[in-house]
């Protein structure tokens, strides 16, 4: 009932936890008062049928209680606050933090949409655990010994009888824990999963729509959404259900203390005040245990969200130095480097490379070859690989992940272009860089001439540079990453999807960059890496032929097959385009 590692997190928040429930327990002391003063005036008028000055008085402390109860719900109501927001607080960064450490490799094992839901709702859940059931289960304990107490001292007897039922609610609550506990994490498997296809099909709603498949998608969310339906029904008739015992218990409960009352006044052992005060005090007796049981399976539903969220910090940080690099003239070489991302397929095999300081490489092959997973190895996106890799003077394991992007800029060809000015896009490339030296980058991959027709360093880019063409959005990513100015930079595919006035400017500025940079291309165009230093044709993961253009030509191998298969679509592309 209690989630030990959901308590440490409190910390010195703690101490909200436990005002809240002095707070409660003042105003359960300030109900009894009001209820004691209560059954002495009822009874004193049903046994002399008059009032006398003394009465004013208990009048005086049913108002001072009502006050004093009004103000412990407000300070109690404040400290539930002060603790179910600190602890949210301290989770979301928690996931922040972790997010951080695992590095851009998070989506190898587990979904975006998954981190933004537990983020987001999952924290949320887990409000009601700190502020409502926490407190209620310190406080639940403190009342009904309170009231046992109290009790007692006017019957014994039906102190006992209530006593006797008090354990029946949380017999109740456990029993239906473990039915609970595998719903809840049914559920929330269910609603992650439901995340992820909303997810998707926001994401690839154009595609969706270009191939009429959005149809499809929404049969498909209509079907999860109601299986989620139905799971959440299940949760909710448990509850309602578990609720319905509980209300059994302790109505039942609190009729037999009453009971019991008249019973020992009926055989005067009990007087008429003390009977009026058993009959108040039998009705509160059961309310704490009756809201724990309440909060319980909302609670519930916070700790299952809790486990999702623990699921995620337990993400094994990926293995990482504390070194820097001190000399990337020794370029970077790839020893037996393996990688898959389950037991089931190897994606890479025993690669052997070598990419050398002041040149171009590029690493070629059909499609699923395995280019960009190893691209994402070296750039430090995929983790977990089998082998070695020396970038510089040092291996790649040893090196913190800031080295890593300090010495390597990735460009991929769906680089992501924020939503904000065009210097605010650059100046994530490097933020000590004025104006003007912005403005002669532009020009370098042609795209000054565009924005000075508009507003300069000024102008205003949209979500996913959406207000600019495919190349133009490419170019502004490549000024991006020489402006970052690192030894080390991987275009991979860089020029795909783009125009070819784009392409060739791009390809130009690249060339450029090999003669005191390690340039390594990732080209599904051949045609754009023959001028390369070094060409490294992958094929099923495995590396199967290396050379430059010529001498890969002169084997005649898988790399002078593709060459030509492109030769010949191209050239019978631009026939067609003459005719």
């Amino acid at each position: 009932m209690i989630k030990g590692r959901l308590i440490s997190f409190l910390g010195s928040e703690k101490k909200y936890i436990f005002f809240e429930v002095i707070c409660r327990w003042v105003g359960l002391l300030l109900q009894i008062a009001m209820v004691i003063s209560i059954a002495i005036i009822v009874g004193r008028w049903i046994s002399y049928r008059t009032f006398n000055d003394s009465l004013y008085i208990y009048i005086a402390i049913i108002f001072a209680g009502m006050a004093g109860r009004f103000a412990t719900d407000i300070f109690a109501a404040r400290n539930s606050y002060m603790s179910s927001h600190k602890v949210k607080e301290l989770l979301r960064d928690k996931i922040y933090e972790k997010l951080l450490e695992i590095g851009p490799s998070y989506r190898q094992s587990v979904s975006t949409s998954q981190v933004v839901q537990v983020t987001t709702e999952g924290v949320e859940q887990l409000e009601i655990y700190f502020s409502r059931y926490l407190p209620q289960f310190f406080y639940s304990m403190v009342a009904f010994l309170t009231l046992f107490v109290t009790m007692a001292i006017f019957s014994l007897k039906v102190g006992l009888v209530l006593l006797f039922c008090v354990p029946l609610i949380p017999l109740s609550i456990m029993s239906v824990q473990k039915i609970a506990k595998r719903l809840l994490s049914k559920y929330w498997g269910v609603y992650t999963g439901l995340g992820d296809s909303f997810l998707e099909s926001v994401q690839g709603l154009t595609t969706l729509k270009i191939y009429q498949a959005d149809g499809i998608m929404a049969d498909r969310m209509d079907r999860q959404a109601e299986n989620f339906r139905k799971i959440t029904m299940k949760v909710l008739t448990m509850q309602l259900n578990s609720i319905t015992i509980m209300d059994f218990v302790a109505y039942g409960g609190a009729a037999a203390g009453m009971l019991t009352a008249l019973w020992e006044y009926t055989n005067d052992r009990l007087s008429i005040i003390g009977t009026i005060a058993m009959i108040l005090l039998a009705a509160e007796y059961f309310v704490p245990l009756r809201l724990l049981g309440s909060f319980f399976h909302i609670a519930m539903n916070g700790m299952a969200a809790a486990d999702k969220i623990f699921d995620l910090l337990n993400k094994r940080k990926p293995a990482r130095g504390n070194e820097k690099v001190s000399d990337i003239t020794s370029g970077i070489s790839l020893s037996d480097v393996s990688f898959s991302y389950d037991d089931k397929r190897a994606i890479l095999k025993n690669i052997e490379m070598e990419f050398t300081y002041g040149r171009l490489t590029a690493i070629v092959g059909r499609s699923g070859c395995g280019k960009s997973t190893l691209a994402g190895i070296l750039a430090g996106k995929n983790t977990g690989f089998k082998g070695d890799i020396a970038i510089g003077d040092k291996n790649q394991k040893t090196l913190s992940e800031s080295a890593i992007k300090k010495t390597i800029t990735y460009v991929g060809h769906d680089s992501y272009i924020f939503k904000g000015t065009v210097r605010y896009n650059l100046l994530m490339g490097r933020t000590d860089i004025d104006d003007n030296e912005l403005k002669e980058i532009l020009q370098q991959v042609n795209l000054w001439e565009f924005l000075k027709n508009n507003q300069g360093l000024d102008t205003f880019i949209q979500e996913g540079g959406a207000n600019l063409s495919g190349g133009q959005r490419q170019r502004l990513a490549m000024a991006r990453a020489i402006i970052k100015d690192t030894p080390v930079y991987i275009f991979d595919e860089a020029t795909s999807s783009i125009d070819v006035e784009s392409e060739n400017i791009i390809m130009s500025i690249i060339k450029k960059m090999a003669g005191d940079k390690t340039i390594i291309v990732i080209s599904h165009r051949l045609a754009n890496v023959i001028d390369a230093y070094k060409i490294y044709m992958m094929q099923d993961g495995e590396v199967v032929e290396k050379g430059t253009h010529s001498t890969l030509m002169e084997k005649d191998g898988e790399y002078a097959n593709l060459f030509l298969a492109q030769e010949k679509l191209e050239s019978y592309r631009r026939s067609e385009i003459v005719q």
